[in-house]
């Protein structure tokens, strides 16, 4: 899988240039995406506002030529008395369930305002839950321009709103509601859980919201056997307070999985095995959780309490999961998230609604002397089978390298720990792979087991040269894991696609927003294959010659070389077989990809079957028939005219 820069070039060429390349792929593109339907639109120049209701009840919606974005009126929201009054459009008896829509309007402050288009649901439990989808500042007419959204089918009394950041009078015009384009996934591209099958899980993190479109769960049914909900199941989506004030006791924190209830269900019906992420964390923690008689501006609460909260927690976390979803395997649970800073210390105590970074676990414990006891509960309260990690990010920083190993040695030595969790939020530049290897050997070395939790890789060059270079660093990072499979378990990538990613500005995915792969995919399936062996290929350009190694547990490679046709053995001749694993897949492509375009050479047994045209020639006529038979387009090789 290790790459050099013309072979990493070949994989942009192939998704990002190939109509540089006659015939190349010019019958075999994926389907373009469905038309997008226009299901309501409103210039406001009619004067019909009926569709729009107000959210806080106060509010006069009304048609007005005071401000207009288009034509001569708009819609005119006054009478507001908070900020969070404005015009609603209901989505319910209009919209479906798991379907893909976009809004786009124009909004204008009567003076300088932020201007949120928001999102409003009812869940399963009857909580009420608001996100903002896009936000704008200014003091002038602003584009939301195409905001995506989606719902589950579990939630009801949907809506999109407009809000702004104090009580001024707001304008709304052309508003348009779409379905959003609709894109198939690449069924005809290699399955990532089964070309890593023999080595570790393949998978993936998804919120709600993520989740919902059909083309979203395609894409994890067929590349991923492990699943991590991204919010759901952190203490902020899992604590009900007004449960928990109900019970009368100081000790015993009330949960439900209403939030997450949506991925809950799609892994029981679909048999996906799943990371629980997370206990313990100084984020997304409500702050009541550690006062007195969770008062939300209460005292501090004292260790004695925190430390019954904490295991009350833990134990009606796992009651709720045994009781509601007892078919879904809890494999793995992070524990405890984040304790310590890159030099190794402990954070700072304090609230987390006044920093990010301070910990009111720290604040009430002094350190980090709640770690062990949240492990200790864990172990004594989790299913059969579930391992228990802690899991932080910059992991490769000497500092906290060293911190994780001797808190994690500490805890093996107890019997309460069962795995580190390498979170992975990576940069193309930084760190290096030899560091980050440096850091996974560490680990490795503690004898625990390993998981790769939340992979991901930012680039801000989204050139073929960018790309290309964000596929070389996860092409070495794949090669670690790889090399250290025996210690690792699950490799775990940190959402679907560009698009819906939290770091989607700087395109860190394996996917494009429209679910077709992209180079960094392609970088990390060459070379495996999942009979638990990788291969080796002798790569020469005019800069350097290297030889491509992966170690396996088997250790086993083979040097493809030019030879003469007396190598052709007639009665094993499979067309499009070029890496001569018996089977035809895509990674068959890549191969044959490399060389037409003289990366590698082939022996006589790949000539022959590469031949696809049975015309003496292997050129891209062969790898336009090959591509064609993948995306069963044709029904056999060779094609024969």
């Amino acid at each position: 899988m290790e790459k050099n820069k013309a072979v990493s070039g070949i994989l942009s060429a192939v998704m990002l240039c190939t109509a540089t390349v006659p015939g190349f792929f010019s019958n075999v593109q994926v389907d373009a995406a469905s038309e997008a339907a226009v299901i309501y639109s409103n210039d406001f120049e009619s004067g019909d506002v009926s569709s729009f209701t107000g959210r806080g009840g106060v509010e006069t919606i009304e048609a007005s030529t005071a401000k207009a974005h288009s034509g001569t009126s708009s819609m005119c929201i006054s009478g507001r008395t908070d900020s969070w009054n404005g015009p609603q459009y209901s989505l319910s008896n209009i919209c479906e369930a798991g379907v893909e829509y976009t809004v786009s309007a124009w909004a204008c402050p009567e003076w300088y305002n932020t201007i949120n288009l928001s999102m409003e649901y009812t869940d399963a439990g009857g909580e009420r839950h608001y996100s903002v989808l896009a936000s704008n500042g200014g003091d002038g007419w602003m584009e939301f321009s195409d905001v995506k959204l989606s719902f589950s089918d579990d939630v009801t009394n949907v809506y999109v709103y407009f809000e702004s950041s104090d009580k001024c009078n707001l304008y709304i015009d052309d508003f348009v509601l779409k379905s959003a384009p609709v894109y198939d996934i690449e069924d005809n591209i290699a399955s990532l859980k089964d070309i890593y099958a023999d080595y570790f899980k393949i998978g993936g993190a998804v919120t709600v919201s993520e989740l919902a479109p059909a083309t979203t769960k395609d894409l994890i049914l067929k590349h991923y056997n492990s699943l991590t909900a991204g919010n759901e199941l952190k203490p902020d989506s899992l604590l009900d307070y007004n449960a928990t004030v109900a019970t009368g006791s100081n000790v015993d924190p009330q949960v439900n999985l209403n939030n997450a209830r949506s991925i809950l269900n799609f892994c029981r019906d679909n048999h996906i095995p799943m990371r629980g992420h997370v206990f313990v964390w100084h984020q997304q923690t409500p702050d009541w959780f550690f006062r007195e008689n969770y008062e939300a501006n209460g005292k501090w609460a004292s260790k004695e309490v925190m430390l019954e909260r904490l295991e009350n927690y833990i134990k009606n976390v796992f009651a709720a999961l045994k009781e509601e979803y007892p078919t879904v395997e809890f494999y793995a649970y992070d524990v405890v998230n984040e304790c310590y800073l890159d030099d190794g210390s402990a954070r700072q105590g304090g609230s987390n609604n006044g920093s990010q970074e301070t910990s009111p676990w720290v604040q009430i414990f002094g350190d980090n002397s709640f770690i062990e006891p949240a492990f200790t509960f864990a172990r004594k309260y989790a299913p059969e089978g579930c391992k228990l990690y802690y899991n932080d990010y910059n992991e490769y920083i000497q500092g906290k390298t060293d911190a994780i190993y001797n808190m994690a040695m500490d805890l093996k030595e107890k019997g309460v720990i069962d795995g580190i969790g390498m979170q992975s939020h990576l940069d193309v530049g930084f760190p290096t792979v030899s560091q980050y290897e440096k850091a996974l050997a560490k680990f490795v070395s503690t004898g625990l087991d390993v998981q790769v939790t939340e992979l991901d890789i930012t680039t801000n060059d989204t050139s073929p040269a960018g790309l290309d270079k964000q596929a070389e660093i996860y092409s070495g990072i794949l090669d670690a894991c790889v090399k250290y499979a025996d210690n690792i378990s699950a490799v775990v990538f940190w959402g679907t696609t560009d698009e819906t990613s939290w770091r989607a500005s700087r395109c860190p995915l394996l996917f494009n927003g429209d679910y077709t792969a992209k180079p960094a995919y392609y970088s990390i399936i060459d070379g495996i294959n999942s009979s638990g062996t990788t291969t080796a290929t002798t790569i020469t350009t005019t800069e350097t010659t290297t030889t491509e190694t992966t170690t396996s547990s088997t250790e086993t490679s083979t040097e493809t070389t030019e030879t003469t046709t007396s190598d052709i053995d007639p009665e094993i001749i499979k067309y499009g077989d070029l890496n001569l694993d018996g089977s035809i897949s895509v990674v068959d492509i890549v191969y044959l990809n490399k060389y037409i375009s003289g990366i590698i050479k082939f022996n006589g047994q790949q000539t022959a079957n590469g031949n696809c045209f049975k015309d003496n020639a292997v050129d891209y006529n062969d790898a336009g028939a090959l591509l064609e038979f993948l995306a069963q387009k044709i029904d056999s090789l060779p094609v024969v005219s």
